[in-house]
């Protein structure tokens, strides 16, 4: 495997490898350049050289160029030769010097072709980066588009979602105001029933009986509450079901809310470039993990909320159409109550007027039988009033008879006649009164028959009037069908 050259303060490494040192400065490779075989030790300074930079052998002339004089040896041979100054500065011999010669040209090369490796690396390096690192801004972009074209087509899910919801709430909101308005529209109808029991309670004496009609509007009463208590639990269900469908609703909103912001901001960051205005470092960033959730929980997320709208729309189109039902089945129950009162009352009107006729046709047959009793009574009292002279004249004679003289007292046919004429007009006198008495007795029963009749008829007519003009007109005002399901 190839390795990648470097100067000496540089690390070797394997291509593919990150490297964690940086080349330094050009202004600090100077000190690079030294070869550590020659630094010269400030023991061995001389004053007749200048100060500029040398090199000093590091190579025991016996040994090689490659081997290092200890400080140790050089200070003896200094302290061998102490005066002897030519010996001192002549230590090395001309195949050392070539030697390092070599080695520096060896060095050298190795130098420029390590460095010469290093450049051919590194341009092939940044060029490999800049492929990578346009592959991956390439790839990034593509990422975030399709995560636009997500967020898009959940945008248009949660607005046809929203759409249906919201057409959803005006329908069940229309429905519960016709709810309304038809519970509204049965407080008229019970009101004119129990009125119509009230008056009935007027009604006299005997026509005071538990009918048909009274029995019909007992049960009309007891259906319109029956009606009034399933609508309020129909109200209550309705305003049940539009405070989920708001709930639901406001989750839609505050779901596509949140991805128009999201879809903002990635729109953003979509078309950043690296020429675009606003980029800089935010250095850390990638290490800060503020996600709550994954793709798969986030669309989850939102279908699970589209989902739960959708339930909550079948429900309330379920309520809706249960309440439309409602509304039907209460209006042709309280009509059907209605017009079965109606007839009750129709039949019991006639029933009594046929009865106050008939009460009327025996009054005048009463009232014509009193005249008549009474014709007959005055006929008696003049029919004894006509027998008082017979008789007065049938006792002047017998009277005027016992006046006669001596024998002439005769029991005879005269006698016996006038005798027993007395007695038959007596006997007819009293039969006569007995019969005035049957007559006036007659008479008074009549009499009390034609008060009888006479109250009848008041009860009767006071039941009329109750019936056909209280409760009858009042029930005129019985709401027509259309506002009973909650039409205006």
């Amino acid at each position: 495997m190839e390795l990648l050259g470097s100067t000496h303060t540089a690390t070797y490494t394997r291509p593919g490898m990150k490297s964690t040192n940086f080349l330094p400065a050009i202004s600090t490779m100077a000190s690079s350049y030294k070869n550590p075989h020659f630094v010269m030790s400030q023991s061995m300074y001389l004053p007749w050289r200048p100060n500029s930079y040398f090199r000093t052998a590091s190579a025991v002339p016996s040994i090689g160029v490659t081997s290092r004089i200890s400080p140790d040896l050089i200070q003896a041979k200094v302290s061998r030769f102490p005066s002897n100054r030519t010996a001192l500065l002549a230590r090395y011999t001309p195949v050392d010097w070539l030697k390092s010669n070599h080695n520096n040209y060896m060095e050298s090369e190795s130098s420029r072709h390590s460095a010469e490796r290093l450049r051919v690396d590194t341009a092939r390096l940044i060029q490999d980066k800049e492929q990578l690192t346009r592959k991956t801004q390439s790839t990034t972009s593509k990422n975030i588009g399709e995560r636009l074209n997500d967020i898009v087509f959940w945008k248009s899910e949660l607005n046809h979602e929203i759409e249906n919801m919201i057409g959803e709430t005006n329908a069940l909101a229309e429905v519960k105001k016709r709810l309304e308005r038809a519970l509204a529209e049965t407080e008229g109808p019970l009101q004119v029933a129990r009125e119509c029991l009230y008056h009935r309670e007027k009604r006299m004496s005997v026509d005071l009986v538990h009918d048909k009609v009274e029995k019909d509007l007992i049960q009309e009463v007891e259906s319109i509450k029956g009606c009034q208590e399933r609508m309020r639990c129909s109200l209550d269900a309705a305003n049940s079901q539009l405070a989920s469908n708001r709930a639901a609703q406001h989750e839609l909103d505050r779901d596509i809310n949140d991805k128009l912001i999201a879809h903002r901001i990635d729109d953003k960051c979509h078309y950043l470039r690296n020429t675009s205005d606003g980029i800089s470092y935010f250095h850390g960033v990638e290490n800060i993990d503020a996600t709550v959730s994954m793709p798969e929980s986030w669309a989850k997320f939102t279908d699970n909320n589209i989902l739960r709208s959708q339930n909550e729309r079948a429900a309330s189109a379920k309520l809706r159409h249960d309440i439309e039902t409602l509304l039907n089945t209460t209006s042709n129950e309280m009509w059907n109550h209605f017009n079965s009162v109606n007839v009750a009352f129709t039949n019991r009107l006639s029933e009594v007027a046929d009865a106050k006729n008939k009460l009327q046709m025996h009054l005048a047959k009463t009232l014509q039988e009193i005249f008549q009793t009474e014709m007959l009574i005055e006929a008696l009292k003049k029919a004894i009033r006509d027998k008082e002279s017979p008789l007065k004249v049938a006792h002047t004679r017998l009277d005027e008879r016992t006046r006669r003289p001596n024998v002439e007292l005769c029991r005879d046919s005269t006698q016996l006649r006038l005798v027993s004429e007395v007695r038959e007009i007596d006997d007819t006198i009293q039969r006569l009164r007995e019969r005035l008495w049957e007559a006036e007795k007659t008479l008074q029963m009549l009499v009390n028959t034609k008060v009888t009749l006479e109250h009848d008829l008041s009860i009767k007519a006071n039941s009329l009037f109750i019936d056909q003009e209280k409760c009858m007109s009042m029930r005129k005002s019985f709401p027509s069908t259309p506002r009973l399901v909650g039409y205006t």
